[in-house]
């Protein structure tokens, strides 16, 4: 390093002092939320890939809520591997979960 440069660092070390100390807000992952996550995928809105995806980001930086938290984390937990062939997601996997978060399924056939 050169003498004319060595204060470059330094400026850096600063803002990342000053940065270190904001919070990231989380949102708080209800039994609404992952039911919801699950209709999105049961209506082609979002893929396999994309609801275990955002399974296995909820259970390292989710904050579930505290009174649901068990359902919660085992549901969560269940769609983080749907993706691995031993466990895959059918209708029927769906259906159950939803019914561990309080939810009913229904299908609604229509005209195309």
């Amino acid at each position: 390093m050169t003498k004319g440069n060595w204060s470059k660092p330094m400026k850096n070390s600063q803002w990342i002092k000053v940065t270190g100390k904001c919070r990231v807000a989380t949102m708080t992952i209800t039994k609404q939320t992952v039911a919801d996550q699950i209709a999105a995928y049961l209506h082609h809105e979002i893929s396999l890939a994309q609801l275990v995806d955002w399974a296995e980001g909820a259970l390292m930086d989710g904050e579930l809520a505290d009174r649901d938290a068990q359902t919660l984390s085992s549901v969560i937990a269940r769609l983080g591997v749907a993706d691995v062939r031993a466990f895959g997601l059918v209708w029927d996997d769906c259906e159950e979960l939803l019914r561990k978060l309080g939810f009913l399924s229904r299908v609604e056939v229509v005209a195309a």
